[in-house]
């Protein structure tokens, strides 16, 4: 069986103005991979690296511009914010959220290349969607009756149009790939914990083998459960926990299927991330649980039923 896994790389840069006071006015961040690589405040006024390798990799010049940047989009957003305000007939004693956030998504490829995929560049206002840009298309979509001015100003400026495809193609592509070479440069990608083990089961006569990898930071990392070489899937009975966050910028997942005691099959669990050439491979070493069935026949249960393997390497 071949399987043949694209990975979509994602960089973003979400930003953020609100009206409520004990909280910042202005928040700006660097995304990859959902991985938090640069921030910016209102309060701070400076933009500054979240990873090691941001600050070792990128010098005091560029630091310097990001601030520049920043600033600069903040009073954009406090400019914006009122004329929407007015626009709405709203008034200063309520809280008010203009959120921006603009990035590419690309392809990851067998061969280690990357390919466009999609641009990102949407506003949202007070918690719901208001105005996004259709790259396909290349116009600007508003989402709801108040951002329809907006769009119709912004559809006719050729040059908004031009920079805007410009960016999330070719800039936001080539910022995303140094990131990324930046990352693999310096070693950052951690190695996982891999666990594979075995657990009672409210069937006698069965157990609950589990896979679990904790500690990856990549939301792209594979995880799979093999019998004879065979991977397993939901048919086969097997369920997931998701990808879940450890809190300390690194993830965790763990599946599980149901099995008899007396299957004497090579479980495995692997853990793969193509990107960054991860790929870890663990062996269950059958325990004598002793046994309970009057003849060895490897199976997996599905509910009640037993689903025979025959044939499968």
């Amino acid at each position: 069986m071949l399987c043949i896994v694209y990975y979509k790389h994602v960089c973003d840069f979400p930003l953020v103005n609100v009206k409520m006071p004990g909280i910042h006015e202005f928040t700006a961040m660097g995304m990859l991979d959902n991985t938090l690589i640069d921030y910016f405040d209102s309060d701070r006024q400076v933009k500054f690296p979240k990873q090691k390798w941001m600050k070792a990799e990128l010098k005091e010049d560029y630091w310097k511009k990001g601030t520049e940047s920043r600033q600069s989009k903040q009073q954009w957003f406090k400019v914006n914010i009122e004329i929407l305000m007015k626009r709405l007939n709203q008034s200063h004693a309520d809280t008010h959220v203009l959120q921006w956030m603009h990035g590419c998504e690309a392809d990851s490829q067998p061969d280690g290349s990357f390919v466009f995929h999609k641009g990102i560049d949407m506003y949202s206002y007070d918690g719901q969607n208001f105005l996004f840009f259709d790259d396909e298309n290349q116009v600007w979509v508003a989402s709801v009756t108040a951002a329809k001015a907006t769009k119709m100003k912004w559809d006719n400026v050729s040059d908004l149009r031009k920079y805007t495809m410009g960016y999330l193609e070719n800039e936001c592509m080539e910022w995303m790939n140094t990131f990324l070479r930046f990352q693999r440069e310096n070693g950052t990608t951690p190695v996982p914990d891999v666990f594979l083990f075995a657990g009672k089961s409210k069937v006698e006569e069965n157990i609950i083998l589990t896979c679990m990898a904790t500690g990856f930071s990549s939301l792209h990392t594979v995880l799979q459960m093999k019998r004879n070489g065979h991977i397993l899937s939901k048919e086969d009975g097997v369920e997931s926990s998701g990808v879940r966050p450890n809190g300390d910028d690194t993830y965790q997942i763990r599946d599980h299927v149901e099995i008899f005691k007396s299957d004497e099959s090579t479980y495995t669990c692997e853990v793969i991330d193509v990107p960054s050439k991860l790929h870890l491979h663990k062996v269950w070493e059958t325990l004598t649980l002793g046994n309970t069935m009057n003849e060895n026949c490897g199976g997996l249960l599905l509910g009640n039923k037993m689903l025979l393997k025959l044939g499968m390497q």
